[in-house]
């Protein structure tokens, strides 16, 4: 059971250091900051703390939930505490998901390097395993916890306890039965392989054994041919299944003779069935695979709302860290609300609430820094400016210099005027904001009022637009080169619009959204209009068509409701089914609507753009997401879900505890495709449960739906509890027996839980008399 973690335990001097331990400053806020003693564990995965070097340790973070180690320079926090501690004896743990950041300060450069390099190393480790090494991992995770006194061996007693710490209600009798057969010493106790025979004892998958001697002719291996008839048939890999079978053999067939035989044994065909190539979501999908030099209104945007914000709308943090979460998720439209601040220098916070205030400098530096780490296609900063005229230069000044040949602040010269570019812009960041437009003879009436909404949310459906005849608000106040005093401008609501500042909108001018034929005889290709979720859902019921054909012509941002104090999230479906590019979301808030947002965006390369359907590209498209035409080939989806692996406990305080899983499959599309069905639960099993139930799913446009398996809890006294989820495109399903690997409400990896299930996508037979 050996690793290369246990192998770096014992020869790495910094490994070696962090088990003996060291006390660390652990700074929380501007004011909490306490002595901790931090030591790594002796497994290698784990590190714990205490108030003090002999006192009471309890678990501070797996290394598997880690993403990265930081400097402190790079800690917003740290940076704020410069002066009472040294930047370079400061580090920060980042973890996956909405998980806050961890900053520790130790006692001198030397040791906060030490700590940086051991951890760093691990987080490497773990992230080079392969499917197998993490179950071995995991294997060996439980055989350390269900050791209690650590020597290296487990009575029945103690293995009684690791199976429900494991998840699973098992008979006694049956228990002893499995623990007496893997004890070939005859110790009474489990040693190192025989945990390991009583593990696999375990784990036995009845379900993948009858399915391979449906096509092994001696139940003992399959044979190329056989295995090529299963892919053909069952895997639907058609014309591709017999190279696929080879390669497959040679990568996950454990025997030497076996790949030279070119067959498949048992445990081979369960390595390949529990693999990447035997995973749900197709394999194809996940680089960039699509054409990537269409203008950007072709194109879904992962896009996000008030991204300065860690919590909620209301009395939220602020922090450069929400810009970075947002960006590690796929995000390529950021929103910036930006506001006067002291000393002349903007700041960026949610306008008339008890949210924290941040520099719009810092978030600009933030963006250079990390806009193109994870994608390298164009980031669109959504500017919401509230700033007077002095101000708004020093927006001007900042994007320019800080932003430096990141900012695209010219046309680009092969590109006609009435044409978007395209994503192939890389590395470059659009400024999407007001611009300085002199309005000719026709005057524009103000938009109706939308109550609350219109009040308390800055974008640009809800700003009140005038056509007005501009004085200077005092004498020293530069007005456009140019201009006179009496020319008519578009204008914020209180403050003129610098030229500086408009300058650097070239492709993304916002513009207010009055009726569909007003923007279609006014508006260019390259004017942007925002809608509340609430004015999007009301034209798409109303306009479904004509939205689609405004969204092919031009690029639209839908954002959330201001009545949504809680930063809560709409589901972004219905709005991609109108072509809606720019859905913004509520990053730091976890759900459903999340979910369907990253599970979308996870395919071409996770690059934040996805190419839109063509009917939704077609600015004389008839399709209406509230009336779809008879055009479209209805499919039939059946989906069986079998059995499910390791599941999680959804209380790992209660070792007593037994999940009783079920599983819901939900559908998302158009209104009439959207559904959903449930399987009935099993009882005390969390670690193999069976539910062997097939459900049917009629979809009418399969390009728009969205799958989500999500495994509940059931409790009959309150609303079943969360176990895991995964979510993905229909076009990114890959049919046949596939695992689904789960992940967390957080969007992290929940290895090695998982779902087996059989997926089958027909055509629909019946006549459509829509």
């Amino acid at each position: 059971m050996a690793s290369q973690i246990q192998e770096r335990l014992t020869t790495d001097q910094d490994l070696l250091l962090m088990q003996e331990g060291t006390m660390l400053r652990k700074v929380r806020t501007k004011t909490w900051k306490k002595p901790r003693y931090f030591r790594l564990q002796n497994d290698g995965m784990t590190v714990w703390h205490a108030r003090q070097a002999d006192g009471i340790a309890k678990p501070t973070f797996s290394i598997s939930d880690v993403e990265t180690i930081r400097k402190g320079h790079d800690s917003e926090l740290l940076r704020y505490l410069m002066e009472e501690f040294p930047l370079e004896q400061g580090f920060t743990i980042v973890f996956h998901g909405r998980r806050p950041n961890l900053d520790l300060v130790a006692n001198s450069v030397e040791e906060a390097q030490m700590w940086m390099r051991g951890l760093q190393l691990l987080v490497d480790l773990v992230a080079s395993m392969n499917s197998q090494e993490q179950l071995e991992q995991w294997v060996r995770d439980w055989f350390n916890q269900g050791d209690r006194n650590q020597d290296g061996r487990m009575n029945f007693q103690e293995t009684q306890r690791l199976l429900l710490l494991m998840n699973v209600e098992m008979d006694e009798d049956y228990a002893y039965s499995l623990f007496q057969e893997a004890d070939v010493s005859q110790s009474d106790t489990l040693e190192g392989e025989e945990f390991v025979q009583f593990y696999k004892a375990l784990t036995k998958r009845t379900e993948v054994e009858e399915l391979f001697t449906n096509f092994s002719s001696d139940g003992q291996k399959l044979t190329l041919l056989e295995f090529v008839d299963f892919l053909r048939e069952e895997q639907k890999e058609k014309d591709h299944a017999a190279d696929l079978a080879l390669e497959f053999i040679d990568r996950y067939e454990p025997s030497e003779n076996g790949r030279l035989l070119h067959v498949l044994s048992k445990d081979g065909f369960l390595s390949y069935l529990c693999s990447k190539d035997g995973s749900i979501f197709n394999q194809d999908y996940l680089p960039i695979y699509q054409d990537m030099t269409q203008p950007l209104n072709h194109y879904y945007i992962n896009s996000s709302h008030n991204t300065y914000l860690l919590r909620n709308q209301l009395c939220g943090q602020s922090s450069v860290e929400g810009y970075i979460r947002a960006l590690r998720r796929g995000c390529r439209c950021v929103e910036v609300d930006v506001w006067d601040g002291p000393d002349g220098e903007p700041i960026v916070y949610h306008g008339h609430t008890l949210t924290s205030r941040i520099l719009f400098k810092d978030v600009v530096a933030t963006l250079a820094q990390y806009a193109f780490q994870l994608s390298d296609y164009p980031l669109i900063l959504s500017l919401e400016n509230h700033c007077t005229w002095d101000q708004q230069r020093t927006l001007a000044k900042h994007l320019t210099e800080i932003l430096g040949e990141q900012l695209l602040s010219t046309t680009l010269e092969e590109l006609v005027v009435d044409k978007l570019p395209s994503p192939e812009l890389r590395g470059k960041i659009l400024v999407k904001g007001k611009k300085l437009s002199i309005i000719e003879d026709t005057e524009v009436e103000e938009e109706e009022e939308e109550g609350l909404e219109k009040d308390q949310d800055s974008d640009m459906d809800s700003d009140t637009f005038s056509v007005l005849n501009v004085q200077p608000e005092r004498e020293s106040q530069e007005l456009p080169l140019g201009i006179k005093d009496k020319k008519k401008f578009y204008l914020n609501s209180r403050t003129i619009l610098c030229p500086d500042l408009s300058a650097l909108v070239v492709y993304m001018r916002t513009v207010p959204f009055f009726s569909f034929t007003h923007s279609k005889e006014n508006y260019h290709i390259y004017d942007v209009s925002s809608f509340s979720e609430t004015k999007a859902k009301h034209l798409i019921r109303e306009a479904g068509n004509e939205f689609v054909q405004h969204n092919a012509r031009q690029l639209c941002r839908v954002y959330p409701s201001a009545l949504r104090t809680d930063s809560s999230n709409f589901k972004p479906q219905e709005f991609w089914n109108a072509g809606c590019q720019m859905v913004a979301m509520n990053m730091q808030t976890a759900g459903c609507a999340m979910d369907i947002c990253d599970g979308f965006f996870r395919q071409n390369g996770g690059s934040g753009y996805v190419l839109k359907p063509e009917f939704l590209q077609d600015i004389q498209s008839s399709f209406n997401p509230q009336r779809p035409i008879s055009l479209f080939k209805a499919k039939i989806l059946l989906v069986q879900v079998i059995s499910g692996q390791r599941l999680p406990k959804v209380d790992k305080t209660k070792e007593n505890s037994v999940v009783d899983p079920l599983v819901k499959v939900e559908v998302f599309g158009i209104p009439e495709d959207t559904a959903k069905q449930e399987t009935n639960y099993v009882e005390n099993n969390g670690f193999n449960p069976y539910w062997g139930e097939t459900f049917c799913f009629r979809v009418q446009v399969p390009e728009l739906v969205m799958l989500r398996f999500v495994v509940k809890d059931y409790n009959w006294t309150s609303r079943n509890k969360f176990i895991g989820q995964y979510t993905l495109p229909w076009t990114c399903v890959k049919q046949g027996y596939r695992h689904i690997s789960l992940l967390t409400k957080d969007g992290t990896s929940l290895q090695p839980a998982s779902i087996f299930v059989y997926i089958c996508m027909q055509e629909d037979l019946e006549v459509d008399e829509s």
